[in-house]
């Protein structure tokens, strides 16, 4: 029998999307002296609100803004007081959930079952965990009364635009800095929603500041003489220029970069389950994660029938409105970003390995892509070593566990892997012998603010969450 879903829409009354916005420095909405960009929803292409961009003076307020607050009151005030801010932030973000949830399904195009279910829930976790770091800092590992760095500038991306932002500030002011941080210029939101959270926590002015634009306004913060600490999530190639930027300084940086994880499914695995962590490891967020499970090492004798079960599976994914409840995979973030999911997923076609798309019928207006899987592949293609941050899949076949390492390892980034076995010393003996910073193991993007996560290689360096994410910010 085929069930078909009715619509279940969230209410776009929830949020109050205002016409404009300003940079947010030393605890007041300001305008911005650059030219001042539109933020679109990515599922229809209508424009949101206008949004304030930050030139060198502007960077240069903030900077100086958040190092006043640090002198004056962050950096003195005890730990226990700083703890009462996080907790306030994060019981605030608990009350606002719904109203984020909406504002970053709308902004970003994922679906509001994640940032309902997933993104939100999270942000108010690491703001509650970090909290409780705040006065125990002597107790962290890192000596018996670890200091702050001072102003940390912060450039996140636009996959997780509320998450990372929580990833970044609340480590950070845990451990006694001042941030200023810049979110990504297609999603700018709910980082701008985040500002209004902190004067409603009553956290001192300067404390944390928001300044919008696009790359120019991130050169400018990581290149400011007023920063300590460097903290960027996004691409490789971004990454590299920040470390080139800031070598020979005394600027300490954490980068946590691109991915191309293997997702390896021995012949003892529970395939069914194995079937949803697949989907889940490179579908999850439209495949828009840095560590997705983009490439899918499958034991030849199973691989027949895991891609018959995975293909059954994804033609169940419905494909449309973020808003929607039903909703799976959303909408492309941007029109730059779908143009480069196509492009390497024509040239896959044109190295020869084979495409295949459930059929779906996909929105006239916004951006949008089908979910796809890509048998047949080659470790040379493109496909099997470039980071498409998309919905796309590449499955490759092995038949020992050391070649299944031997092509998992195959790939200049290290972020994460998934192993999936009935075997628990399978488990351990990949574990050890997988280049990642992440390994799940029967599981796939999983995500806990007391776990740490970072990369190995091009993936970046350095750890965000848990007691290994407070040495970012110390000065040890």
């Amino acid at each position: 029998m085929d069930f078909q879903y009715a619509p279940a829409p969230e209410s776009r009354d929830v949020v109050d999307i205002r016409p404009s916005y300003g940079l947010f420095i030393d605890g007041e909405f300001t305008d911005g002296h650059g030219e001042p960009f539109k933020s679109i929803d990515p599922s229809n292409e209508e424009t949101l609100a206008e949004i304030a961009c930050a030139d060198s003076a502007d960077v240069d307020r903030a900077v100086k803004a958040a190092r006043t607050a640090y002198d004056k009151v962050w950096g003195p005030m005890p730990g226990r007081e700083r703890a009462k801010y996080l907790y306030r932030i994060a019981r605030i973000v608990q009350e606002r959930a719904r109203e984020l949830a909406v504002l970053e399904s709308i902004d970003n195009g994922k679906p509001i079952r994640e940032s309902r279910d997933v993104d939100v829930p999270l942000v108010a976790a690491h703001f509650f965990y970090y909290a409780g770091w705040a006065d125990k800092l002597s107790y962290a590992g890192f000596g018996a009364d670890p200091k702050a760095l001072g102003v940390a500038g912060q450039v996140i991306p636009w996959n997780f635009p509320l998450l990372m932002l929580a990833w970044k500030i609340a480590p950070a002011l845990a451990c006694g800095n001042t941030v200023v941080l810049k979110p990504a210029e297609t999603t700018p939101l709910t980082a701008l929603a985040f500002a209004e959270i902190c004067r409603q926590a009553d956290l001192p002015p300067g404390v944390v500041n928001i300044v919008t634009g696009a790359g120019d306004t991130g050169r400018l913060l990581v290149g400011h003489d007023g920063i300590d600490k460097v903290a960027f999530t996004g691409s490789t190639d971004v990454g590299k220029q920040i470390a080139r930027g800031v070598a020979g300084t005394d600027k300490k940086v954490t980068l946590e970069l691109g991915g191309k994880a293997a997702n390896v499914i021995f012949d003892d695995a529970p395939l069914d389950q194995a079937v949803e962590g697949i989907v889940n490891g490179i579908f999850f967020n439209q495949g828009h994660v840095c560590c997705a499970g983009s490439r899918l090492l499958v034991q030849e004798s199973v691989a027949e029938e895991l891609l018959a079960r995975l293909k059954t599976r994804m033609a169940t994914l419905r494909v449309g409105d973020p808003l929607d409840k039903n909703t799976d995979i959303g909408a492309i973030n941007s029109a730059e970003q779908l143009q480069k999911i196509r492009m390497l997923s024509e040239v896959g076609e044109q190295e020869g390995a084979e495409r295949w798309s459930p059929p779906c019928e996909l929105p006239q207006r916004g951006f949008w892509f089908a979910p796809t899987v890509f048998t047949s592949v080659a470790q040379s293609h493109r496909i099997a070593r470039e980071e498409i941050f998309g919905p796309v899949l590449s499955v490759l076949t092995f038949r020992t566990p050391a070649e299944a390492v031997e092509k998992a390892n195959n790939t200049p980034y290290g972020l994460s892997a998934g192993v999936w076995t009935d075997k628990g010393s399978r488990i351990l003996w990949m574990a050890e012998r997988l280049r990642a910073g992440v390994i799940w193991a029967n599981t796939f993007n999983k995500f806990d603010p007391a776990s740490p996560f970072g990369g190995y290689k091009e993936s970046g360096y350095g750890r965000e969450g848990g007691r290994h994410g407070l040495e970012a910010y110390l000065d040890v």
